[in-house]
């Protein structure tokens, strides 16, 4: 098998004419050079170059395997320097998901771009998943970042979450609702939500933003009556807007929400969502980049404590 030094010496002597002139650019002695050069020659079973008086010529043989052992050589830098890039997160694909509930606009988009442009080597995929589906797919390596609201209440194993910020929830409801056509209210009482019916039920073992809003309605004596179409995902835009039900929504998702529901201030300070960022332990420089970058750009606004006490636990 011939070695690339092999190769890179062999390039040089017919690009520089002589043993001589390669020997002193590549700051080797002229008879190691030679020593190589016949080593290539045996392995090969042919010459590649004649020996002159004046300067080696190359062989037929010679001429034909001089272009491919630059490729070679070429294709072996470039092995490389991808290499280098993957290593240092310069070059890659980064797989991200986000729950219905955390929409790919404001921070999130403008620190997304950011990392981009700062990664040219970088593409993206996006998808959209569950906090749930999430963490399995991070647990078997089938996605990179997860964006997710709190609380996790099945926190997986090698899985690290880490909070990026908090922002306002509000009352979402539909033009003709009682507590938009009362343009006198303002900061609604969670207290005067015991009666409406809310498009969002919490699942009994999934955390989000579903179970943070019972929890708000809890700690005002009452569980969220459930709508007759009920619905955690974007869909729930949807049926508020067709009449179903009402809902607390973070104010992020104003940016994709139809134009006709109205979002309407709560009163309770405690009423704040947390957005955070699930990866594997010991993550990659690639995402770790992109990791740093979200949390420069949109950790902005400290997370927030809900006032709620929520149990966990790691499969």
């Amino acid at each position: 098998m011939l070695s690339t030094r092999q190769l890179r010496y062999f390039v040089e002597i017919a690009e520089c004419g002589s043993f001589s002139a390669a020997a002193e650019r590549l700051f080797v002695a002229q008879s190691a050079l030679s020593r190589q050069i016949k080593d290539m020659e045996t392995r090969l079973q042919t010459p590649l170059f004649e020996r002159t008086a004046r300067q080696p010529r190359l062989t037929a043989a010679g001429e034909a395997f001089l272009p491919r052992a630059r490729n070679l050589l070429n294709e072996l830098t470039k092995a490389s320097e991808m290499a280098t890039q993957v290593g240092n997160g310069q070059l890659g694909t980064l797989r991200l998901s986000h729950s219905s509930t955390v929409p790919m606009s404001g921070r999130l988009l403008r620190g997304i771009s950011t990392y981009l442009n700062q990664q040219a080597g970088v593409s993206m995929e996006i998808v959209k998943l569950s906090s749930e589906a999430q963490l399995e797919a991070l647990v078997d390596n089938r996605l990179d970042v997860g964006l997710l609201r709190l609380p996790v209440l099945r926190q997986r194993e090698g899985v690290q979450i880490v909070p990026l910020y908090s922002e306002r929830l509000l009352l979402a409801a539909p033009s003709n609702h009682r507590l938009v056509v009362d343009k006198s209210a303002q900061g609604i009482d969670l207290a005067q939500l015991k009666d409406e019916a809310f498009i969002s039920i919490p699942h009994p073992q999934r955390g989000g933003l579903s179970y943070l809003s019972a929890e708000l309605c809890m700690r005002q004596g009452f569980f969220p009556k459930a709508a007759r179409l009920v619905s955690r995902k974007t869909t729930q835009l949807q049926l508020i807007q067709a009449g179903f039900g009402i809902a607390l929504l973070p104010e992020s998702m104003q940016d994709i929400a139809p134009p006709d529901i109205h979002f309407l201030p709560l009163a309770d300070p405690y009423c704040h969502s947390t957005v955070a960022l699930a990866c594997r332990q010991n993550p990659t420089v690639l995402i770790q980049h992109f990791i740093n970058v979200c949390t420069d750009h949109c950790g902005s606004e400290p997370a927030r404590d809900s006032g709620l006490t929520f149990n966990s636990t790691v499969d």
